[in-house]
C-alpha cells in the first residue's frame, strides 16, 4: 500500500484539485498501511497543507462513514490491481455524479480486515445534467447516502454507507481524527468454526483465561515504545504510541438467536438478553449446564466469544494484531503477565507471539470533533 493519496488509474486521472492538500505527494512511496495506523509527522504536514488551501465555493466536501466485510477486499487503499474499499467506493460515487472522484480514508485497513465504521471524505461539484456547466446547490447528505448505497448494492453488496455529513473544505478525514477504536473477535472452544464465522473471527480451540488476559492488558496500556508490536514493514519514525484502552470482554456468541430456555424466560422476565444468557449457562440440570441439557440433535454448540478492544489516536503497522497475538498466548497459558512485561521492554518483535489473523479485526469507530452543520 502507498500513501494517503489514491493511485488513480491513468485514464481517470484529473488535474490536482484546489481542495486537496498539495503537500501530500511528499509521502509518495511510503507505506503507512496496516491496522489504520497513522504517522504523527504526516498529520502535522497535512494540517499545514490544509491551512494553505484556497476553498472552492463550487465544491462541497462530505464526510462519509462506511461499513464493509474485508474478506474480498485487497485492503482499503487504492492499488493498481485488486479490489479495494476505496476503488469500489470511488466507482459508486462516479456512477452517482457522472465524473471521477478521489476518496480519502481515515484508516487503511489491510486485506481481510473489516470495518463497522471507517470514515472517508470526498469533494463533489454538483452540475446540471440538462445544462452542462451549470452549478447546482450541493446534494443533501441523505441523497448522497441513498444514491451511493444504490450502486454499492449492485457491486457485491459487501459495503454500505452508514452516515454522510457536510463538512468544511479543510476538514480531512484522516488528519482530523482524534481517536480510533478497534475490536478483535476470538471464538474459544473445540467445536469447529461455524460457516457463518469464517474469516470473521479467530478460532482458538483452547479455553482462554480471561482474567489473565485482562491483567496483561494493564501492562500494555499507556504510552510506551511498542517496537515489540511493530511489523518490520512499518515506516513510522517513532515506535512510541499511546494506548488509551486495551480490554478483554466476554460477550454473547453470534450469530445469536435465543435458545429455548431464553425464549421461555422472556415471557415472564424483564432481564436483558445478556443476563438471561449468563443465567442459562451457569444453572445446571443433573450436573449439566442448561445449554447442554437442551442441546438436541442438529443444534450447534456455541463458542465462548471474547472481544479485545484497542483504542488510541494512532497505531503502528500491525500493532493491534500483534497485541492480540500476545494476549491470546496469555489466555492459553503459553505466556504469563511477566512475559508480557519482558516482551514490551525487549523492544524487539522477535520476542512477541505470532500475529493474529486479519479476519478477526474490525475497525469499530473513528472519533472526531465534528463542526456544526454547514
Amino acid at each position: 500500500m502507498t500513501d494517503e493519496q489514491p493511485q488513480i488509474i491513468p485514464h481517470l486521472q484529473r488535474p490536482e484539485s484546489p481542495q486537496r492538500p498539495s503537500k501530500l505527494a511528499k509521502f509518495d512511496g511510503v507505506d503507512f498501511s496496516g491496522d489504520g495506523e497513522e504517522e504523527e509527522e504526516e498529520e502535522e504536514a497535512g494540517e499545514f497543507a490544509e491551512k494553505s488551501m484556497v476553498p472552492n465555493p463550487r465544491i462541497q466536501r462530505y464526510l462519509v462513514a462506511i461499513e464493509y466485510l474485508g474478506t474480498r477486499f485487497s485492503g482499503a487503499q487504492q492499488q493498481p490491481t485488486g479490489r479495494t474499499v476505496v476503488g469500489v467506493l470511488e466507482d459508486a460515487f462516479q456512477k452517482f455524479i457522472g465524473q471521477p472522484v478521489s476518496i480519502f480514508c481515515s484508516s487503511r485497513t489491510d486485506a481481510g480486515v473489516h470495518a463497522l465504521s471507517n470514515v472517508c471524505h470526498v469533494d463533489i461539484e454538483r452540475t446540471s445534467k440538462r445544462k452542462p456547466g451549470e452549478v447546482l446547490p450541493p446534494h443533501e447528505p441523505s441523497v448522497v447516502k441513498s444514491a451511493v448505497n444504490h450502486f454499492l448494492q449492485k457491486n457485491e453488496g459487501d459495503m454500505m454507507v452508514i452516515d454522510v455529513k457536510c463538512v468544511p473544505a479543510d476538514f480531512h478525514s484522516r488528519y482530523k481524527a482524534q481517536e480510533r477504536t478497534y475490536f478483535y473477535r476470538l471464538l474459544s472452544g473445540m467445536e469447529p468454526l461455524s460457516t457463518f464465522e469464517k474469516n470473521r473471527a479467530w478460532h482458538v480451540p483452547e479455553e482462554l483465561d480471561i482474567l489473565s488476559m485482562q491483567k496483561a492488558c494493564q501492562v500494555l496500556i499507556g504510552r510506551h515504545d511498542f517496537s515489540s508490536f511493530r511489523a518490520s514493514a512499518c515506516q513510522a519514525k517513532s515506535p512510541i504510541k499511546t494506548l488509551d484502552e486495551l480490554s478483554v470482554t466476554e460477550v454473547a456468541s453470534g450469530t445469536y438467536f435465543p435458545s429455548p430456555a431464553e425464549r421461555k424466560q422472556s415471557n415472564y422476565t424483564t432481564e436483558g438478553l445478556v443476563s438471561i444468557s449468563n443465567k442459562s449457562e451457569t444453572d445446571s440440570v443433573n450436573g449439566n449446564s442448561v445449554g447442554e441439557a437442551i442441546q438436541g440433535f442438529g443444534i450447534r454448540k456455541r463458542h465462548r466469544c471474547i472481544v479485545v478492544t484497542a483504542r488510541g489516536r494512532s497505531f503502528l503497522y500491525h500493532q493491534v494484531r500483534l497485541l492480540v497475538g500476545v494476549l491470546k498466548s496469555v489466555g492459553t497459558g503459553d505466556l504469563t503477565v511477566s512475559d508480557v512485561e519482558r516482551i514490551l521492554k525487549a523492544k524487539d518483535i522477535r520476542t512477541a507471539s505470532p500475529m493474529a489473523p486479519a479476519g478477526g479485526l474490525y475497525l469499530g469507530q473513528v472519533k472526531y470533533d465534528l463542526p456544526s452543520d454547514i
